[in-house]
This record gives structure tokens, sequence and C-alpha cells, in this order.
């Protein structure tokens, strides 16, 4: 059986990496802790699971600080976890499968379940690269938003790691180390600008945010398929600031960009369902919720209630505006048989339902 080396990074951690290390602990064969600079009591916490804890003084760059952690790793393989990551029982009895058979790939990525909604079903998933061969020598790369480009032979698991965030990040971290690669004269790539322009949005500086989606759309559109990833979600994310700043033309032509370079997904047709919706246009509203509603699941991995509940709600509302009361209902049924205890469709289907007996 291969053995592995758990690397982390942390910096006042004290509420989370306790959870989290008492989730993975009997799993992986060493933990190696790289502190950034604690001033609580992570550190007192982590000497309890493993004695190789070691000093990085911080400099802005999280590439480095992981790539520091991975060279005191002396296992086959090296797992990356963040102090407010945990790993729930179904994974860890997945994860003693793998590992029991784990040696001929190089890359296993993992499920990452990062947000969720009310009723404890993930709202965003991501695949990550989780695990690595050691003597691949895999390096972090990036000060921000720091990756591992993948290579080799790479293995996709059903293993979920599990986000459970409690405190926010230190307010402004992301966007001074953005400056500062600015300032040195570092070119950022198309994946960090994206993320620049996404921390004027996370701040609700919107304008400045618009301003940086352009610039980065402008920069990428014309090699769409190339860089389909990052100019979709800027697209997105561009038209939500609009939708903020209730520009609906422009909300509307960043969404059309997107289906002019691509197929429409659930996200885009559940998109222009609503902004057509707030445009009054119920007719259009529908044709595109419906679409939504009937593409297959399979495409975004979206669960349950983005893909139907919210559609089939959504129709519902148009409907009832339409005063077609006998599709209003139709749509809610729709949606109730997805969520039968939903407050909305509970209420809704109370008004629908008192308008179709009169």
């Amino acid at each position: 059986m291969k053995e592995i080396s758990l690397c982390m990074i942390i910096k006042n951690e004290e509420e989370t990496i306790g959870r989290c290390l008492e989730s993975v602990k009997d799993l992986v064969d060493e933990i190696i802790i790289v502190d950034t600079g604690s001033s609580d009591k992570s550190k007192e916490i982590v000497s309890k699971y493993t004695d190789k804890i070691y000093d990085f003084e911080w400099v802005d760059d999280f590439a480095k600080a992981r790539n520091f952690s991975f060279s005191k790793a002396t296992k086959d393989y090296i797992m990356w976890l963040d102090a407010d990551d945990v790993m729930l029982e179904e994974d860890r009895e997945k994860f003693k499968k793998l590992k029991s058979e784990m040696g001929s790939a190089d890359i296993y990525k993992c499920i990452y379940n990062c947000s969720f909604y009310p009723n404890g079903e993930p709202k965003v998933i991501q695949n990550r690269v989780r695990i690595v061969k050691r003597e691949k020598n895999y390096k972090w790369v990036s000060p921000i938003h720091e990756v591992i480009i993948p290579s080799g032979k790479i293995e996709n698991t059903d293993i979920a790691i599990t986000h459970k965030k409690i405190k926010i990040n230190e307010p402004g971290r992301n966007m001074k180390i953005f400056k500062k690669m600015i300032d040195e004269g570092i070119k950022l790539d198309n994946r960090q600008q994206y993320a620049y322009a996404k921390e004027y949005k996370y701040a609700k500086r919107i304008d400045e945010a618009i301003i940086e989606y352009q610039k980065f759309i402008d920069e990428y559109i014309d090699k769409y398929e190339e860089n389909k990833h990052f100019i979709y979600k800027a697209l997105i994310d561009i038209a939500d600031c609009y939708k903020i700043k209730e520009d609906l033309k422009k909300e509307k032509e960043a969404l059309m960009t997107i289906i002019s370079n691509q197929e429409p997904c659930i996200k885009v047709s559940s998109r222009l369902g609503d902004l057509f919706f707030r445009e009054k246009n119920y007719d259009a509203a529908i044709f595109w919720l419906k679409y939504a509603a009937s593409t297959d699941k399979k495409i975004e991995d979206a669960n349950d209630y983005d893909h139907y509940f919210l559609p089939y709600t959504e129709i519902a509302i148009c409907y009832y505006y339409k005063k077609d009361y006998e599709n209003a209902v139709k749509y809610n049924e729709l949606a109730g048989e997805i969520r039968p205890d939903d407050r909305v469709y509970k209420k809704n289907k109370e008004i629908y339902n008192r308008k179709l007996n009169k």
C-alpha cells in the first residue's frame, strides 16, 4: 500500500484546524504543517497531531508556501488540504479504498464541495488536483489562486472534500497580492486576469469590476474556444455586475455573447429566463426557462435544485402573470415533486389553486 503525506499551510486557524486533522489523521501516514505567521493557538492544536511543524515567512505568495510544504514530504504521494476542509465519513471510506489501490496514477483529482444550499446540498462543485506522486516533483504556480498544472497520468475520483468555512479571508489580502504582482511588472495570465477582475466584484467595487472584466473579455474574445472556461465565467460575472446596476441592455449583451460562441447551457438559459422575466417578456422567459429545465443535467453536473426546481418555479410564476393558472399549477407541481417541503412551492400552490378554482 502506498503511503501519503498530508501537506498544509496555515495561519490563525485555531477554529478549524483540529476539525480538519481529526477527519483525516488515520488516513494519511505523515502530517506536515507549514505555519505562515499564526498568533493564535493553531500550532498548539496542530502539535497534538504531528511534530512536523515548520515556520515560513510570509512573502505574499501562496505557491511558494505550498511548495515549501511539499518539499518536506517523504511519502509516496502528497495530499493537500486547507484548514477549513474536512472529509466526511462516506468519503473517508472511499479514500481508504483508493489508498489500498493507488499507485498507477501520477495525479488523483477529488471533488470539492465548496458552497452549500440551506438544505446542505452542494451549490458549488469543483474538480481539483488533490493528490500527487511525490517523485514527479509537481510545483504550485501563481502567488494567488495557486494551482498545480496537471500532467502525466490523471485519475478522477468520486471522493469529496467538504469546505466548511467559518471565518472570512483577511480583507484586501488577495487584492494586495495582485497589486504587488502588477507593480513588479508580472503579466497576469488569463486565469489571473479573470481572478483579478473577480476581486473587484467580491469587494462590491462594481464599476471597477466591469472595467477589468471588459479588458479581459476584449483580450480573449477572439480566442473564445481556447479560453472558454474563463471567458465564459467572465461574461457571466459581468452580466451579474450589470444586473446589480440594473442595466438590462448590457446584461443581455453579455449573455448573448456567450450563446453566440457556444451552445446555451443551463446557467445561461436560466439567466436569460430571469432577465426576460424582469423585462416582463414572459413568453421569452418561459422559452429560456424551459430550455434550461430540458437541458441534459450531466452538462454541468447541476443538482436538482438548480436544474429543475428553480426553472419550474419561475416558469409557473410567468404563467401566473400571464393569467394562465392551469400551467402555473402544472409547473409549480413539477417543482413540488423535487422539493415537496419547500416554502415557496407551498405558498405558490395555495395562490395558484385559489386562482384556478375561481
